[in-house]
């Protein structure tokens, strides 16, 4: 209980695999529905392109952070470069493999599924909750940003990180509700994972 009680993001996760699992039809899940149904009818052939791209790009983005990051620790002989690579690995690692466990308890089907207004850009497979995308671009985020907390660093990498969730509401792949537990997720494990920098 201790440790629930130091990582509120937990509590907050577990509230909403029950919501989840309890209460589909709730007003939070017509507001879920409501917002992608309106980002779907105002879509773009040039916007769709561009959250595609971006939510394509994301897994290389969240490798490249922290090659990105050890590799400048090699050329430059940083031991605390290599540390900060090792956090970020670490962290956006983990934050995966609690996406795919909480995934697999909670079963939220994907939005197009349940909502038959909804047409999609594409059609993932897996379940809904939370969305692996924005898990793993927060947790890579986060993580960087308190390596290296500059305004020049935080500010791209979070805007980058917003786009990815957005672009995941946008294809019509994940609820507003997946997107924020994501977030969540991501930038609580990387916290959690705080002890691994230099």
């Amino acid at each position: 209980m201790k440790c629930l009680a130091r990582h509120h993001w937990i509590c907050w996760l577990l509230g909403m695999m029950i919501y989840c699992n309890g209460y589909a039809q709730s007003g939070l899940q017509r507001m879920d529905e409501r917002i992608l149904e309106q980002l779907a009818a105002n879509r773009t052939d040039a916007q769709t392109a561009i959250f595609r791209t971006i939510s394509n790009a994301n897994n290389y983005v969240n490798i490249a952070i922290p090659a990105g990051v050890l590799l400048k620790g090699v050329i430059e002989n940083d031991a605390a470069a290599k540390k900060n690579a090792l956090y970020i690995a670490t962290s956006t690692a983990a934050t995966y493999l609690f996406n795919l466990a909480i995934k697999q308890l909670v079963k939220r089907p994907r939005p197009f599924i349940t909502d038959v207004h909804l047409v999609p850009v594409y059609r993932p497979g897996e379940y809904s909750f939370p969305s692996g995308h924005t898990s793993s671009v927060f947790s890579a985020v986060t993580a960087l940003s308190r390596a290296y907390p500059k305004w020049y660093v935080i500010a791209p990498s979070f805007l980058w990180a917003g786009a990815v969730g957005y672009s995941r509401m946008y294809l019509g792949v994940h609820y507003p509700t997946d997107v924020t537990a994501g977030a969540l997720l991501g930038s609580g494990t990387s916290f959690a994972f705080g002890f691994l920098r230099p």
